[in-house]
């Protein structure tokens, strides 16, 4: 067995079932070794959205996927998914070959490009230790939470490694939950048992069945209302307390009972200036409690009255086996009809800013909800657009949205889907893209073709990099670098094998309801012309904050 095929089998036999990427010379004999040990090769059109597709993947799946490139170019193709995927800390094996003579024209210092962008790097240094230091690797990405770059040195891979005898199973590594100090459960049970108002904001380490019933029951006993960060959006679908996302998504009401608490508990969540809207949301006189697993991440944003390190459920266990007797807290009859009527954006009036030519795009987003199904898994990309879909498509539950903000790069949006797209094949996928993204990512149209994804692709058409004309078109810049001419994207995707509308009006969706009711034989793209007239409202919220 050479060291590049124990490299393939040693992740395959640990769990890893997904490979996203682009082969080359340098993966060819790695990638076909995972393909052999069982896992599904994704392959992308751009190393860049297989990077993004295994980020999603592994988020919505919970299992720990692998990217593999070629050396040199494959690599910095795929940095910008890296990154996004580093800074979310997302458990992601990159498989990079590694050519280690500086004459070479592949040759780049690939383990400093990573650490630029925040992954962890580890490389095979000999065929003989490619089982033991492969195992190293995935134990680091889920233990740690991290990205890891597993270089494969070109002059090894081939090299006979020792260890013939793989098992076809490898017991999968965990990261066991920290248990809080005592202290600071009996400091957390106070400051809910002096509340009189109290708000949980869940984020990413919330995430999950047993967390999100141990929030519930807690919420319960203490009366507090219940929101997420966006990442999060959907863990307390259907709850009559659920404010849903907290921040510069937040809709009014939520923004005015979150400022209104007397008590903000974040549970996994950064509280960072997007879910606390840059700090206006906390009170000056509302204590801030914040819980992680982390010890680092604790008042990383902002100041904190509190901080415990532990796991998300066990700390809300915890608490709740302290036995306090139930409170109304927050929870009056005045507070619940406030969620019940305004707490969804679609519920708040507005003006309506259609035209013959362009359709508003809350407009377009909430007939779009009554159109598609409800079992659905969203993904959205970045730009003055993402708050719509983000906040006007209802979710199912938090494996419903997957959202891959934490670098805010535009083009990651259509290959996000993609990924969530595998980990959820149940659902409709829903791809949720601004113009400049979905032509940034245009070759992954192929891709959805290729796998015969039922998908939606919602291109929100404005003709513009939206956010920099709203930041710059008010003060008197020039905008013609921002601004472009019209482009049919439908008749861009009916070339990859997409079915395709132009939609100016409510009129024009009426074949979105007969595709939904048809057998879905090819993706669809709908290429919405929108109202440019202004920003969205959370660019504005942010635009002010600066």
């Amino acid at each position: 067995m050479k060291a590049a095929e124990a490299v393939g089998r040693t992740l395959a036999a640990a769990g890893v079932d997904h490979v996203f990427g682009v082969v080359g010379s340098g993966n060819f004999h790695v990638t076909n070794a995972l393909i052999a040990a069982g896992a599904r090769f994704v392959a992308a059109r751009h190393e860049g959205g297989a990077a993004t597709m295994a980020d999603a993947y592994t988020r919505m799946s919970g299992r720990v996927a692998a990217l593999t490139v070629h050396q040199g170019p494959g690599l910095t193709n795929a940095l910008t998914g890296i990154a996004e995927a580093a800074k979310s800390r997302t458990p992601l094996i990159v498989l990079a070959p590694e050519a280690t003579e500086p004459r070479s024209n592949f040759y780049v210092d690939q383990e400093a490009l990573a650490r630029a962008v925040g992954a962890t790097t580890t490389r095979i240094t000999s065929a003989d230790d490619a089982v033991a230091q492969t195992r190293t690797a995935i134990r680091t990405a889920v233990i740690e939470r991290t990205t890891v770059l597993l270089q494969l040195p070109l002059q090894i891979q081939l090299l006979d490694a020792s260890d013939t005898a793989l098992p076809r199973t490898i017991q999968t590594p965990t990261r066991q939950p920290i248990a809080p100090m005592d202290a600071d459960i009996t400091s957390l049970t106070e400051l809910l048992a002096q509340s009189r108002r109290p708000v949980f904001v869940a984020g990413r380490g919330a995430r999950g069945v047993g967390a999100r019933d141990a929030l519930v029951d807690l919420a319960d006993r203490y009366g507090a209302l219940l929101a997420t960060s966006a990442v999060s959006r959907g863990l307390f679908q259907g709850n009559p307390w659920s404010l849903d996302v907290s921040g510069g998504f937040a809709s009014p009401v939520t923004a005015e009972l979150t400022q209104g608490a007397d008590l903000i508990v974040g549970w996994g969540c950064a509280l960072n200036m997007w879910t606390t809207r840059h700090g206006s949301l906390i009170g000056s006189q509302t204590n801030v409690v914040q819980i992680d697993d982390d010890p680092s991440a604790l008042g990383r944003h902002r100041p904190i009255d509190l901080g415990v390190t532990g796991d998300v459920e066990l700390t809300a266990h915890r608490v709740l086996e302290r036995g306090a007797a139930s409170r109304q807290g927050y929870r009056t009859t005045a507070v619940g009809d406030s969620i019940a009527s305004r707490v969804r954006w679609r519920d708040v009036p507005y003006d309506d800013t259609s035209t013959n030519d362009r359709i508003d795009p809350r407009t377009l987003t909430i007939a779009l909800d009554d159109l598609l199904p409800a079992e659905r898994v969203i993904g959205v990309d970045s730009g003055n657009f993402m708050g719509y879909p983000s906040m006007y498509l209802s979710v199912p539950d938090e494996n419903g949205f997957c959202f891959t903000q934490a670098f805010q790069s535009i083009g990651l949006g259509l290959a996000t889907t993609i990924g969530a797209a595998l980990a959820h094949p149940d659902r409709l996928p829903v791809a949720a893209l601004g113009d400049g993204g979905a032509l940034m990512g245009v070759a992954e149209f192929d891709t959805v073709r290729r796998l015969a994804l039922p998908m939606v692709v919602v291109v929100y058409n404005d003709d513009a990099y939206g956010a920099e004309v709203h930041h710059f078109g008010p003060d008197g810049f020039p905008l013609q670098t921002v601004e472009f001419p019209a482009t049919d994207i439908a008749a861009v995707a009916r070339g990859h094998g997409f079915d395709a509308l132009t939609v100016r009006t409510l009129d024009d969706l009426k074949a979105v309801g007969n595709w939904c009711t048809g057998p879905r034989s090819s993706p669809l793209l709908i290429d919405a012309k929108v109202t440019r007239d202004r920003g969205a409202w959370w660019l504005e919220e942010a635009f002010r904050a600066h």
